[in-house]
């Protein structure tokens, strides 16, 4: 695994740390076919520590962000919410994904039972530049769980933009452009 982990407020990554991150991300990267690519940023305010991880795998994302009070506790939580969104959404993965070229093959043929990043910008506007991708409804929306944001953008099967959100009751909305 090609493994980036980045320290910010102050926080220096020692190999220790590095190392640790490794050991605990071989787990998801059993479950995938080829090499994996993580992104970690591990930021350090006054009492606690949030770790950010992203792992882009061919069309999806896998993300998790977690905070704790001690750095290698939330390296711990962060990988258990990447294995419990794995376990969540692989089937779903595999079934609504597989059309796209080369998906299916993502995923390991084992059935293992397994207990651009975003830039820190000095300006207080963070920007981000993202690719739209084709996706169902469906597919939509197991994406925007994948990253656990509350709303995602994406083209539909029409090629017209498309904004999926996550309603205040729980429900999805859907905004259309044409």
């Amino acid at each position: 695994m090609k493994l980036d982990v980045r320290g910010t407020g102050g926080l220096e990554i020692s190999e220790a740390i590095r190392g640790y991150f490794e050991k605990k991300l071989r787990k998801i990267e059993k479950v995938f076919s080829g090499e994996l690519e993580a992104f970690a940023v591990c930021k350090l305010y006054r009492d606690l520590t949030k770790v950010e991880v992203t792992i882009p795998i061919k069309f999806i994302t896998i993300r998790a962000e977690v905070e704790d009070k001690d750095l290698y506790a939330a390296i711990d939580k962060a990988v258990d919410k990447l294995e419990a969104q794995i376990r969540k959404n692989k089937h779903k993965m595999n079934r609504s994904l597989q059309e796209k070229i080369g998906l299916k093959d993502v995923f390991s043929n084992s059935d293992l039972n397994f207990e651009d990043l975003e830039k820190e910008l000095i300006s207080p506007i963070k920007k981000k530049r993202i690719q739209l991708d084709i996706l169902s409804l469906d597919e939509a929306i197991t994406q925007m769980e994948l990253l656990g944001h509350d709303f995602f953008i994406y083209y539909n099967e029409d090629k017209e933009v498309c904004v999926l959100y996550l309603r205040e009751d729980g429900k999805y909305g859907l905004i259309e452009t044409h």
